[in-house]
């Protein structure tokens, strides 16, 4: 073990020595900063390193010896990998995945006393790990060496917090239950936060209070807040400030939803629904208790009720808007649009109309949530505080869905042309035909004004009323009735139009007025 031990630090401090001599020839800013990234995260193995050691020296545990070593070892391969071998990706997964499991498991080990001078340094380093992470990620934002890209979540988040789950298997049945649905709902969080959802920062508030006054009290496991923390800040710190140094637009940051095929996001339903049930079935343990059952009995069944209808409702919406994204989509691939043509295309087929109405429907849903959860509180049940902790984010990211898209988009769009050319002019008053010549190529050049008027209107993903030429003319009261049915068209889902564009081409009095038959 020694001789493993003097392996993995000396080819640490080669690979450390050869990054500084890098350094001292000079080096772009980015790999400065990089650095930092790579500081932060052999402080936290270092700590981690440190309290598990620490533990297994309080306690004389074989297990935790065993995952010690284990951890040395493992995280050795994935420099080996790294660095010699190139394989970056494997080793990037080994990493984080590794790194997660760590944490998760010194957040519920048994502490030593706090005298211990090891456990302090642990503690510290784990601190020092979060805030030189939270400096890293900021200071690579304000240098603009950040290269953010559309994703729910990150590889390292999604690695990390599987880890994390899969040290939570340790504890009893229940209490890893509540830790995978305290998980689930922290990943809802990043995607939450990441999406710059409206109710982002809320639901970060309301999951730290809750998490630390009331989960881990009902949880009845040893928790170590140090690891937990630094665990949590490293994955929220980078969301946090995406929120204010995104560049991203709306549509950009959900085009992982957005683009995503249509089974897929049907089949994305069946899990809602599950945790929605779940959580229904959780509230419903509160009528268990019987010293106010005249209170509790009366309050669920109204909220219950008021609830489940509400979710229907929202459940109904979501299938509605997952068609009608559909049907942008096939637009898109039946016109072999380029990848932004989506935008306009959700625009000309209503989705702003839906969305600024859906989201109404979704905010009651989320009010229906947070009633319902507010009577069925069970401060010592975990399970039932980690799935509500769960609902409310994916709930919030639905509404901020829907709120972004109907503020994003454009509204619906039908436009009407009347293209009347000219056969004769009026230098004095007195109207004289034109030549025959002349005539032909006001003719040809109306024909192309008409054309591309329907190209702006094809263009442009607008309805179009109709594009009407006449060489002779138009009465009165012919284009009065084709205005009055114009301006009194609906879209194909029912509202009107947001937007009637009339474009007119032919002959008009001194006064502006149309020169009608």
């Amino acid at each position: 073990m020694c001789r493993l031990l003097r392996y993995c630090f000396s080819h640490t401090l080669y690979a450390a020595m050869s990054r500084l001599e890098e350094l001292r020839t000079g080096v772009s800013v980015w790999s400065l900063i990089r650095y930092l990234g790579y500081l932060s995260n052999l402080n936290l193995l270092v700590a981690i390193c440190l309290g598990l050691y620490t533990r297994w020296e309080s306690t004389s545990e074989t297990v935790l010896l065993v995952i010690f070593i284990l951890a040395l070892f493992v995280l050795g391969i994935a420099s080996i990998l790294y660095y010699y071998f190139g394989i970056e990706r494997l080793s990037f997964v080994l990493f984080h995945l590794w790194l997660g499991f760590l944490l998760g498991l010194l957040g519920f080990l048994n502490n030593p006393s706090v005298n211990d001078l090891k456990e302090q340094i642990s503690s510290y380093m784990l601190i020092a790990s979060m805030v030189i992470r939270a400096l890293w990620a900021l200071v690579e934002r304000i240098c603009g060496c950040s290269r953010q890209r559309p994703a729910l979540l990150t590889s390292a988040e999604t690695l990390e917090l599987t880890g994390f789950v899969a040290a939570s298997t340790m504890q009893v049945v229940h209490a890893s239950m509540s830790l995978i649905a305290l998980v689930l709902a922290a990943a809802a969080l990043l995607v939450d936060l990441r999406m710059k959802s409206f109710l982002a920062l809320p639901n970060l508030i309301c999951f730290s209070v809750v998490t630390a006054l009331f989960f881990f009290n009902s949880l009845n496991v040893p928790t170590n807040l140090f690891a937990l923390v630094c665990f949590f800040i490293r994955l929220v710190c980078e969301p946090v400030l995406d929120m204010y140094f995104g560049g991203l637009s709306v549509t950009e940051r959900w085009s992982p939803l957005l683009r995503r095929g249509g089974l897929s996001r049907r089949l994305s339903l069946l899990p809602l629904l599950a945790v929605e049930i779940t959580f229904l079935v959780l509230a419903a343990f509160k009528i268990s208790d019987l010293d106010r059952w005249y209170v509790v009995i009366p309050g669920f069944s109204a909220s219950s009720a008021f609830w489940i209808i509400c979710h229907v409702v929202f459940l109904v919406t979501l299938w509605g808007f997952h068609s009608k994204l559909s049907d942008c989509q096939r637009v898109c691939l039946a016109q072999r649009a380029s990848p932004g043509a989506l935008e306009r295309v959700m625009t000309s087929k209503g989705m702003r109309h839906f969305c600024l109405v859906s989201k109404r429907l979704v905010l009651f849903s989320l009010v229906s949530t947070a009633v319902l959860g507010a009577l069925s509180w069970q401060p010592s049940n975990s399970l039932f505080i980690g799935v509500f902790l769960l609902v409310l984010p994916l709930e919030s990211l639905v509404y901020g869905l829907f709120y972004e898209l109907g503020n994003c988009l454009g509204g619906t769009c039908v436009g009407y042309a009347v293209v009347i050319p000219t056969n004769f002019c009026s230098v004095d008053g007195q109207p004289t035909l034109l030549p025959p010549d002349e005539v032909q190529e006001l003719n040809l050049r109306t024909m192309g004004m008409l054309n591309n008027v329907q190209r702006f209107f094809s263009q442009h993903m607008m309805d179009s009323h109709g594009c009407d030429y006449s060489s002779s003319g138009v009465t009165r009261d012919t284009l009065r009735s084709k205005l009055r049915s114009f301006l009194e068209a609906h879209t194909a889902d029912g509202p009107r139009y947001d937007t009637y564009i009339l474009f007119y081409s032919g002959h008009t009095h001194r006064t502006g007025d149309w020169a009608l038959l």
